[in-house]
């Protein structure tokens, strides 16, 4: 169907967005349900259902091109982003070929590591990304469902945090963590080697999903290693590592003063602690960690897998954990975090470029960013609290012209936002509960306290839903705050709603305009 420019983007803004997101979620809890009761034949009956479906069709290309951080990223095609004429189409062409999709190749882009090596970043185009994305749509509810309750990366609803509370929990002076070791294990190239058939094996769909899905892995295959990789940089690349390190975490069991079994080791991606009581056998627990990778064309790596007793400290996703003497649990930002972080502030504020308000503007994400990551961190060091970064932004500032004492202050304050901490205060998600459970409130609450003060407050005010769509706020969407009368610097309690971020764009779409 051909549709004018003029009113084309009228119509996408139109769309009944809340009824998609209703009924794509009904489905989804369906096919949930049908694997936690065991009828996988039911689910995949379902997930043909969602690869049909309008409302995922519309909602998997709206999160391609509007809501995704890379949205703008461009494929082999050079195409950075799509015209409302051109998002029809592609849902027209998703319509008719959704079951013999074929993949473009994808365009590489080299990111440094930390190392010194180099990570390749391959970017699927436009339509790949959304066909990706409507095939995760119907693959997630099925594999949550199988999922081990301590995997944390890349999964809706949990994050790191519930990650850093499992670490205080089980490492805690309660818990004797004293006395406890932790091996931090790394899987050597964990993307770039994971076995095409292990995961292909492991898939839960029906036939169209899995061709489409052997063919997404073929179409970024290293010449070298045909049978191996996902591609990084693909929608459904996350989910695909997940499905097949999915168990990992089971391998190394013990038993509690009670006489319950436990599985003390969490996975966050290709990141992995496994916590060791002083009788376990830490050898042991790596060879049979061994024999699981091994299967699905993967290794431990020993030059970054290490042993270590928790009074001497371990990092994990940014953190540096470790017990003191005197038995207290401590984490703070690891140093490498840290330094991370303060080269992109130094960046920032000795920058000739840009003049004080520029620079004030820029650093405040930032700050809050790294702030609300540590949130649950012991922050009151000098370090920590950015007391030095934050005295020689102030002299910078200060030498800028027409600046004064009394400007320069209410710059630095808006640079540096102030976040409240609370350490090992995160309330971690309940063991093996999902968001495909249908449990909307528990997950909207939920969802609410991870914003900062706010934030948080206004979702409370407006019973955990959106403002515009009377939606449920959950983890799938982003909330954003939005000014009522459009004034940015008015921040009075009254003047302000919580929106997704989805409908807030549509608060402020113009004609013609994303």
């Amino acid at each position: 169907m051909v549709r004018h420019s003029e009113n084309a983007s009228e119509l996408w803004k139109n769309l009944p967005w809340k009824k998609f997101r209703r009924n794509l979620f009904r489905l989804q809890k369906r096919v949930w349900k049908a694997v936690n009761v065991g009828d996988k034949r039911k689910a995949k009956y379902l997930q043909k259902l969602i690869l049909k479906s309008k409302a995922a069709r519309f909602l998997a290309i709206r999160q391609i091109t509007q809501l995704n951080a890379g949205k703008k990223t461009a494929g082999v095609d050079g195409v950075e982003s799509l015209t409302f004429e051109e998002r029809f189409t592609l849902s027209s062409s998703l319509k008719e070929n959704v079951n013999t999709w074929k993949h473009n190749k994808l365009r590489e882009i080299p990111i440094p590591k930390k190392d010194g090596t180099m990570r390749m970043l391959k970017v699927p185009t436009i339509a790949d990304r959304a066909w990706q994305c409507l095939a995760k749509y119907a693959l997630e509810p099925a594999h949550e469902a199988t999922f081990h309750a301590r995997s944390y990366g890349f999964r809706t609803g949990r994050s790191a945090h519930d990650a850093q509370k499992y670490l205080f929990d089980n490492l805690r002076s309660h818990c004797n963590g004293k006395n406890k070791r932790v091996i931090e294990l790394d899987i050597e190239k964990c993307f770039d080697r994971i076995n095409h058939s292990s995961i292909m094996e492991q898939l839960l769909a029906p036939l169209g999903i899995k061709t489409g899905i052997f063919r997404c892995l073929k179409s970024g295959v290293n010449p070298g290693f045909p049978e191996q990789g996902t591609p990084q940089g693909g929608v459904v690349s996350p989910l695909l590592a997940n499905i097949a390190l999915n168990g990992i975490e089971s391998i190394h069991r013990c038993k509690d003063a009670r006489g319950r079994v436990k599985e003390p080791s969490i996975r966050y991606a290709d990141d992995m602690v496994i916590i060791l009581r002083p009788q376990d056998d830490a050898e042991e627990t790596l060879k049979r960690i061994s024999q699981f990778l091994a299967e699905r064309g993967l290794k431990v790596s020993e030059k970054k897998t290490k042993l270590t007793a928790t009074t001497d400290g371990f990092d994990f996703l940014g953190w540096h954990f470790k017990v003191q003497n005197n038995e207290k649990f401590r984490c703070v930002p690891s140093v490498d975090n840290f330094k991370a972080f303060r080269r992109k502030v130094k960046h920032i504020v000795n920058n000739s470029n840009y003049g004080a308000k520029v620079k004030a503007e820029k650093l405040a994400p930032i700050v809050r960013g790294w702030r609300n990551y540590h949130r649950y961190c012991k922050m009151d060091s000098s370090r920590f609290s950015l007391y030095h970064i934050q005295n020689r932004a102030f002299k910078v500032f200060n030498k800028e012209p027409k600046q004064n004492r009394h400007s320069s202050k209410k710059l630095l304050d808006q640079a540096f936002p102030a976040v409240p901490y609370s350490e090992n205060k995160h309330i971690k998600v309940k063991g093996n509960k999902s968001p495909y459970d249908g449990d909307l409130t528990y997950w909207s609450e939920r969802n609410s306290k991870l914003y900062d003060g706010i934030t948080s407050k206004i979702l409370k005010r407006q019973n955990h839903s959106c403002a515009k769509c009377g939606y449920k706020t959950t983890s799938d969407e982003r909330v954003h705050l939005h000014h009522i009368d459009g004034n940015h610097h008015n921040w009075k309690f009254n003047n302000l709603e919580a929106l997704h971020e989805s409908c807030h764009d549509y608060t402020h779409m113009s004609k013609g305009n994303a």
